[in-house]
């Protein structure tokens, strides 16, 4: 009984002596923390497992070994010194190594590697072990595989892994040589940057920039401050966007700028393929043709430099500015083709579909689409189309306007011609025939000539300009004179045939052409009412003329006669 007592008072006690131990170290460790405090914070942790580890210099040779006077601690080391301080190798002539401080100091033929694949060479070098920062001056150069560095001053900052310059240096790889004011590259990433004064100089282009970010990796140039892109004819303006050396493609953002000779292209963003000379933009573009001074706009464009194609659509608009009072001119998509290019043959076409608009204060139209070709000036109208001048209306199958520096000379009216001039609310000069051609000065219409089927409708007015009635007339042909924008004078040839018939006696049934129509209710207002389309009532469409031939006789007919 006494032994088993004394046995368990001897667990007991052996419990209690491995307790006492447990809380001594959790005291000793409580002590050892800063603060008192029983464990390190998180960002303590942190901090810690961040901090790189401070690595001694190693001295691995040199020919002599030298005490420096007054300064213990300090070796001067001379001929062929190499150091190796964390798996990096330093050579040079003439050494200062300051052991206990962890730094020294290299003079002449200063070679730095990191493996194989980091090289650095420079007349001086400090190496700060503590900090892990290397400071290169004169004749500095770094070589990372195909990359190569120039400058006379250059820092590397090994924690960071990136090697910087601020008094100007020169980065070169196998495609392209940038120069800068300020620049750092990084072994690691591949990845460089360039503040002030920057040039990327390439066989092929030449790009200058206030601030760019360069990938020797890619080849490709992150655009992030005003930059200017030039090569064969070429410009780009870009603030923000990125440009690949090595296809030359560029993808461009915040209102950039193409220009080709003397052509602008505009857009929220615009991808360019400047080997293949093609361009689209999208959002707010603007195709601006400086020397002809036309310009395009839309929500997107189109561009081939060497074929001369564009196309614009989504509230595509051609502007004519040439004269004082530009022509706005609004279709579903405007097309620009170029035929012989680069000949002397050449000429463009300018094709607007569908639901095509346009407006100048002294001429608007309305189509479904139309044709501007520069080889004879001519601007064709097709499907319904309906032209004004002043109070005129003209009206037919298919309108040819000739124009004379983007002013019109005369336009030609085929098949179902209608001029109609309104009086007042109620009566309407008309003209209608086959055809019309009208003749303009000053922008006004002075001359018309009306041929086949002719049939007319007036009203003459007296010296008071009040009307007297209403004269109907049936001509071969007429020549009809206007003045000041009202019709002066009316000239039938070969017997017309008429009558006259007062203001009080005119039967409202004569009062109009058989085929008469009043469109003020789809005439442009406004350059912005181009884009509200509005189609004519139903029924009053124009029906295309059909064209009769004699029908060819058959082979049988011809035999058996």
């Amino acid at each position: 009984m006494l032994k088993k007592t004394l046995k368990k008072q001897g667990i007991g006690h052996r419990i209690l002596f491995v307790g006492f131990l447990c809380l001594l170290g959790v005291c000793l460790a409580a002590k050892a923390l800063p603060s008192g405090k029983a464990e390190f914070t998180r960002e303590e942790r942190t901090k810690q497992e961040r901090s790189p580890k401070k690595m001694k210099v190693t001295l691995l040779h040199a020919d002599r070994t030298l005490q420096r006077e007054n300064n213990i601690g300090v070796q001067v080391l001379e001929g062929n010194v190499e150091f190796l301080y964390d798996s990096i190798y330093m050579s040079c002539d003439t050494a200062y190594n300051y052991n206990e401080r962890n730094y020294f100091e290299a003079f002449g033929n200063v070679k730095m590697n990191q493996g194989d694949t980091l090289f650095l060479y420079g007349d001086y070098l400090f190496y700060d072990g503590n900090e892990r920062l290397v400071q290169v001056r004169e004749n500095v150069r770094m070589e990372n595989q195909e990359v190569v560095l120039l400058t006379d001053s250059l820092n590397y900052d090994r924690n960071a892994n990136l090697g910087y310059y601020f008094d100007g240096g020169t980065l070169m790889d196998s495609v392209n040589v940038l120069t800068s004011e300020w620049g750092e590259y990084s072994p690691e990433t591949k990845m460089s940057v360039f503040h002030f004064d920057v040039i990327l100089e390439n066989p092929e282009f030449r790009l200058t920039s206030d601030t760019l970010r360069y990938s020797t990796e890619t080849r490709i140039a992150n655009i992030v401050g005003p930059s200017y892109i030039e090569s064969d004819g070429s410009h780009i303006y870009s603030e923000l966007g990125y440009y690949n050396t090595i296809n030359r493609q560029a993808n461009l953002l915040d209102r950039s700028v193409l220009t080709h000779k003397n052509q602008e292209l505009t857009g929220d963003s615009i991808f360019y393929d400047e080997q293949s000379k093609y361009g689209e933009a999208f959002g707010d573009v603007q195709m601006n043709d400086t020397l002809n001074k036309v310009m395009l706009t839309g929500e997107y464009c189109y561009s081939n430099e060497l074929t001369g194609y564009a196309f614009a659509t989504e509230r595509a608009v051609a502007i004519d500015y040439s004269q004082g009072d530009s022509l706005y001119m609004h279709g579903d998509s405007l097309k620009l083709v170029t035929f012989f290019m680069d000949t002397d043959s050449m000429y463009r076409e300018m094709q607007a579909f569908h639901k095509v608009r346009f407006y100048r204060s002294d001429v608007q139209g309305v189509c479904d689409s139309l044709v501007f070709s520069s080889a004879d000036s001519c601007l064709t109208m097709y499907t319904d189309p309906i032209l004004w001048n002043a109070g005129q209306q003209l009206l037919g199958e298919r309108i040819k306007i000739y124009m004379n520096d983007s002013t019109i000379d005369w336009a030609h009216i085929i098949n179902q011609a209608l001029t109609v001039e309104k009086k007042d609310s109620v009566h309407f000069n008309q003209v209608a025939g086959k055809e019309m051609k009208f003749f303009f000065k000053d922008q006004d219409i002075y001359k018309a000539e009306v041929v086949g089927n002719v049939q007319s409708i007036f009203y003459p007015e007296d010296e008071d300009s009040v009307m007297m009635g209403m004269n109907f007339i049936e001509a071969s042909r007429l020549n009809l004179y206007r003045k000041d924008g009202k019709m002066e004078r009316i000239v039938f040839i070969n017997q017309p045939v008429g009558k006259f018939t007062p203001m009080f006696l005119i039967p409202e049934n004569e009062m109009r052409l058989e085929n008469f129509a009043w469109f003020d209710y789809i005439r442009p207002l406004n350059k912005e009412d181009i884009f509200h389309w509005r189609s004519k009532t139903a029924g009053t469409e124009l029906k295309p003329t059909v064209s009769r031939t004699m029908p060819l006789p058959t082979l049988d007919k011809l035999k058996n006669k």
